[in-house]
């Protein structure tokens, strides 16, 4: 029999289909706050979005943070909660992809520890992996009226609806497990205008990461129908709004769509279902390799399926009834929606050869998502087989 513990998150709301600028001024007013810090990229700071926000925040505005980089450096964890600290900052606004999103969550545990160097962050790691869950560590304490965060992402990575972040620490080539139950954003505004000055292979990436997210929860051993319902749903979403995204990338009603199957893709991640080996190998990927996030579910997404086949064939089933192909094998189905969007399915079109595949793979076994894989992963030689089916 199936058991497990779903949890709710403390999100209060998810405001959706609106201007972003106003939806933030609107929530700054609700919830009292005088000094909104805004942390995001270098890249998304030279749009009219970032602009719109901080005219529509107004006097409650206090400053922003834009060094944020990929894959979310502890440095920049570190640098943003000093600024935000020397702006007395009261809320803060992440405005970005999964790695801006990301570091906010962890600069909010920073503020609350008031942790200012790098290694001070050491203290702070969630605990031990064990059967793929990895608790948060039990030093983080938030103070009475902890400062929290709002997102407003730009991408389909779907970082703001969970309370776990990914931080690199690239002095080791590692991405870390941050976690506690307050990193969640208190509101999530999923503005489709906000992703107009996004990359076209980016928004289409992290859609696949989208994918990626419903598909490993769908094929796990630990599915449930709250998950089976929220998987299925994020699938047959995002298989028909990706390519009319990339056909018509002006039509606003594609890119909500897009949204709400990233959101829903999330979901099931609140019911105790884990990701798997994409996800695990994906970090170290994106740590060690430098592989766009996204990037990382293109090219390991189908060879994991096809490595799992032997463990969970009649799971895999599932995502071909969300594609409306039942009788094709999942792996296919998902390496040829990633050839259809022109995205890289192969680890060397990431610029990923051979000569790194035993530090990926002895690495891989420190992720909690590898140890959550459907087809139990012993050691470092088996992430190598994987590996070698995505070359």
């Amino acid at each position: 029999m199936l058991n497990g513990i779903h949890g709710h998150q403390d999100i209060e709301r998810v405001v959706y289909g609106r201007p972003a600028g106003a939806a933030l001024r609107a929530e700054a007013e609700r919830l009292g706050a005088k000094r909104v810090f805004v942390t995001t990229s270098k890249s998304v700071a030279q749009s009219a979005l970032l602009a719109s926000v901080i005219s529509d925040l107004g006097d409650r505005y206090a400053g922003v943070y834009a060094g944020i980089t990929a894959h979310s450096p502890r440095p920049c964890v570190i640098e943003g909660a000093a600024r935000a600290r020397e702006a007395g900052a009261d809320l803060i606004v992440a405005v970005g992809g999964g790695s801006v999103i990301d570091a906010t969550k962890v600069m909010l545990i920073a503020l609350w520890q008031n942790a200012t160097a790098v290694d001070d962050l050491d203290l702070y790691r969630a605990g031990k992996p064990k059967e793929g869950a990895a608790p948060p560590a039990e030093a983080i304490k938030p103070p009475a009226g902890a400062i929290r965060m709002i997102a407003v992402p730009t991408t389909l990575s779907a970082a703001e609806f969970n309370a776990f972040a990914g931080i690199t620490d690239p002095r080791k080539g590692i991405k870390e497990s941050f976690g506690h139950r307050l990193i969640v954003p208190r509101v999530i505004v999923l503005d489709p205008a906000a992703t107009l000055a996004t990359p076209m292979d980016l928004m289409l990436s992290t859609g696949l990461k989208a994918v990626d997210h419903a598909v490993e929860r769908l094929c796990s051993q630990q599915a449930h129908p709250f998950v089976l319902g929220t998987a299925t749903e994020a699938l047959k979403l995002l298989a028909r709004a990706l390519p009319a995204h990339k056909a018509k990338p002006d039509d606003m009603e594609t890119r909500l769509d897009l949204q709400f199957g990233m959101w829903l893709s999330i979901g099931a991640g609140t019911s105790g279902v884990g990701v798997g080996a994409s996800h695990g190998i994906g970090h170290v990927l994106g740590a060690a390799c430098h592989v766009p996030h996204g990037h990382t579910s293109c090219v390991m997404l189908p060879s994991v399926l096809r490595w799992n086949l032997p463990a969970n064939a009649e799971r895999q089933k599932r995502v071909g009834e969300a594609f409306g192909k039942p009788d094709a094998a999942a792996g296919d189905l998902v390496e040829a929606l990633v050839k259809s969007l022109g995205l890289p399915g192969r680890l060397s079109e990431v610029g990923v050869g051979r000569d790194r595949f035993r530090e990926v793979a002895e690495k891989s076994m420190h992720d909690r998502a590898v140890l959550n894989n459907p087809r139990s992963i012993a050691g470092p030689d088996q992430v190598m087989e994987i590996l070698e089916l995505a070359a």
